[in-house]
């Protein structure tokens, strides 16, 4: 159904609202800059800033929910043949080859980060958006392997690839942090993952793979 104008003028101002809120963010860090100085800034009112992002955390990670369903979705259209974690790692290969955001490669990151973590706040969301993903994951390996409702190996399984990947994020952050170029710490990761792979159990590597037709 193509959109209509309302939904229009509605999708774009809330992203004016993002935009403008990411610059001050960047600028000031996230603790320093308030909801009415974002409204200014957008020249909206403060309440209308709070109709489209309940709190502020929320116009930081303002695609929290792609985030969380991102593993889910790999793993919904992996390819006949595929197991769960061979999606998930084929995909976190892809990425860190592409320099992508997801594993905190692009351009500008290091801003990004760096306000992250100087932020007990977005930190604190942080660890409920990892949270978050590995409890949808869990459902949809439950889903997908058409495991009994008692069986805990999916949520178990969830939580190592989910882990897997915010390991080899961490390793990333810490790489650039300590002065390491990108093409090098882009090398040291995809080394990680091979690394990771290897502790995995045939049970994990092997998990709810997605029948041929």
């Amino acid at each position: 159904m193509a959109e209509g104008l309302r939904e229009r003028k509605k999708r774009q101002t809330r992203q004016h609202i993002s935009d403008v809120a990411t610059g001050l963010f960047m600028a000031r860090g996230f603790e320093a800059v308030t909801i009415a100085e974002i409204a200014e800034a957008a020249e909206v009112s403060v309440n209308t800033v709070y109709n489209y992002f309940p709190t502020k955390e929320d116009l930081f990670v303002d695609r929290e929910d792609e985030v969380v369903d991102r593993p889910s979705r790999l793993v919904r259209d992996r390819a006949p043949g595929q197991s769960a974690a061979r999606a998930l790692m084929d995909q976190l290969r892809q990425d860190i080859r592409e320099r992508h955001a997801y594993v905190g490669l692009s351009e500008g990151y290091d801003r990004f980060r760096q306000v992250i973590v100087e932020s007990p706040t977005l930190m604190a969301r942080l660890f409920t958006i990892q949270g978050k993903a590995v409890h949808q994951l869990g459902a949809t390996l439950r889903e997908e392997a058409a495991a009994d409702p008692g069986d805990p190996r999916p949520e178990f399984i969830a939580h190592q690839l989910v882990g897997l990947q915010n390991a080899v994020l961490r390793s990333i952050i810490r790489g650039l942090a300590e002065g390491g170029g990108v093409d090098a710490v882009a090398e040291d990761a995809l080394r990680n993952v091979d690394v990771m792979e290897s502790l995995l159990s045939d049970t994990v590597l092997n998990y709810a793979a997605k029948n041929t037709p």
